[in-house]
């Protein structure tokens, strides 16, 4: 037993505690680039499971734990330390378009196993690397966060005349197909002569979206009505 705690504990050792802060010997360079490769592949293939991705975001978060395993290992001391990884961690700002809560929590995850790495601690960044990503899955598969109702929910938009008196027109369709329903905007069009109308629903079964579009048609003037999925917005996430 003793034996085994031993060897546990020479796993997780630094693998840089017998090299100098003025060297960095080839073989342990490249065991910190290799396991910060490993533990960024393992994210990536984490990362797509319920996901909507791009080939790029998934390569780039499978590189990122060895350029900051780079990174920490370039630098000695303390404070080069701590200026790389706010360095580091301040890209994250930077993303040329908005990234969603889980793009973001992804790239901090690659970061922080490379962080590791480079450090001289692969087996902790291991650990932590494959708990998180445990966490991740079983938190999408029971759909944790996750609205009630998210395929009843839509979101309508209909098209009125300028002239009608849209405060409780439709009230009565809303409460025959929907179990909830709110206008969240008003907009006119064409030059004023239209109003146009948004509403956030959640329908009592599938299948009830035609006979409610023929219904509003005929409180509103057989114009312009649109029924379309609710997505979720990424600059409301953050």
């Amino acid at each position: 037993m003793k034996g085994a705690l031993t060897v546990l504990n020479n796993i997780f050792d630094n693998i840089f505690a017998a090299e100098t802060a003025q060297t960095l010997e080839l073989g342990s360079f490249l065991i910190s680039i290799g396991a910060a490769l490993v533990l960024g592949l393992i994210s990536a293939l984490f990362y797509t499971f319920r996901s909507t991705y791009s080939k790029g975001f998934v390569v780039t978060l499978a590189t990122l734990p060895a350029v900051v395993a780079a990174i920490i290992m370039m630098v000695s001391g303390s404070l080069g330390a701590s200026v790389a990884v706010a360095g580091t961690f301040s890209l994250v700002r930077f993303r040329s378009t908005p990234g969603t809560a889980k793009e973001i929590a992804a790239i901090f995850l690659a970061m922080a196993s490379g962080l590791a790495c480079g450090m001289g601690y692969p087996a902790y960044g291991a650990v932590f690397t494959v708990i998180m990503c445990i966490v991740n899955v079983i938190y999408s598969a029971v759909r944790f966060g996750e609205k009630k109702n998210i395929e009843l929910r839509r979101t309508l938009s209909v098209t009125v005349p300028e002239d009608l008196n849209y405060g409780d027109i439709f009230d009565d369709i809303m409460n025959r197909y929907t179990s909830e329903w709110k206008l969240t905007k008003v907009k006119t069009t064409n030059l004023g002569s239209l109003n146009k109308l948004t509403y956030d629903i959640v329908f009592k079964e599938n299948g009830s979206e035609k006979p409610m579009i023929d219904e509003l048609r005929t409180r509103n003037g057989n114009l312009e009505i649109a029924v379309s999925r609710q997505t979720a917005d990424p600059s409301a996430e953050l």
